[in-house]
């Protein structure tokens, strides 16, 4: 169950909007934040919406971890918390899930990000497939602040996304640096003054592509990160051959040549 004072999602013209709303904690991450977060991904998966957006209400998408609930975790095995696969189809822990649930929501997700964007909010972040973010937002891979290493999917996520050297020194230095620089290094893909209404206005132009096709493309995009050359070009010509002549894509075509909107199911 989601926790409305945590998150909140809702759905208009086939766009689902997550919204962070812990705003007098900076959106910071606690126990409730994690199982509403992962909640919200398996109801944006199973629903009919086309597009994801989230976004964090207040000064910052999401300042991290909230430090009070590590107190919880003193005199207990660590391996006891982070080592059973409890989410993910048995492939994630409750932490990772927070991002990862992410990637695996069949439709484009866009995050929209402001002010800060430290820890576990950036992990949470590059869960998306893209990220639209504000001139004054600033990002950091805050964990070695904390003695800890990234352990919420960035291990994961990271190295799809920037050079060696450059995951090296987020990761060794804690240091946050500002949306120009994330930009330049891959972290984010572009710099909006109102990321929210970038982001809405890409998940809107998103709407009117063909539903099975971006559904296709997320899947197959997904694959090639993780496969051979060979087996891509298999894959590719498999799918392909799912969405040729299909109603989506015959609306998509009929729509073109007929100078309108598309109608999909």
């Amino acid at each position: 169950m989601i926790d409305p004072t945590r998150v909140s999602v809702n759905y208009e013209n086939h766009i689902a909007h997550v919204r962070l709303v812990r705003s007098d904690k900076m959106n910071a991450v606690d126990q409730a934040m994690i199982d509403s977060l992962i909640v919200a991904g398996d109801e944006v998966a199973a629903s009919d919406a086309r597009a994801c957006v989230i976004s964090g209400e207040g000064r910052g998408f999401c300042a991290g971890i909230d430090i009070g609930g590590l107190g919880a975790m003193i005199g207990k095995d660590p391996n006891d918390l982070l080592m059973p696969r409890t989410h993910g189809q048995g492939k994630t822990n409750q932490w990772q899930e927070v991002a990862m649930v992410w990637t695996r929501v069949p439709v484009p997700v866009i995050a929209a990000v402001h002010g800060v964007c430290y820890g576990a909010g950036m992990q949470l972040a590059l869960g998306a497939d893209i990220r639209i973010a504000a001139p004054d937002a600033k990002f950091a891979v805050m964990e070695m602040k904390w003695g800890i290493v990234p352990d919420m999917g960035g291990m994961v996520l990271l190295p799809r996304l920037v050079r060696s050297d450059v995951l090296r020194r987020l990761t060794y230095t804690a240091e946050p640096i500002e949306a120009n620089r994330a930009e330049a290094w891959g972290l984010i893909t572009e710099v909006a003054d109102d990321p929210v209404e970038s982001a809405m206005a890409l998940a809107e132009s998103l709407v009117l592509k063909s539903p099975s096709a971006l559904r296709a493309a997320k899947a197959l995009i997904a694959y090639a990160e993780t496969h051979d050359a060979d087996e891509v070009l298999l894959e590719e010509s498999r799918v392909q051959g799912q969405l040729l002549g299909k109603p989506h894509q015959m609306e998509v075509v009929a729509a073109t040549f007929q100078k309108r909107a598309p109608v999909f199911d």
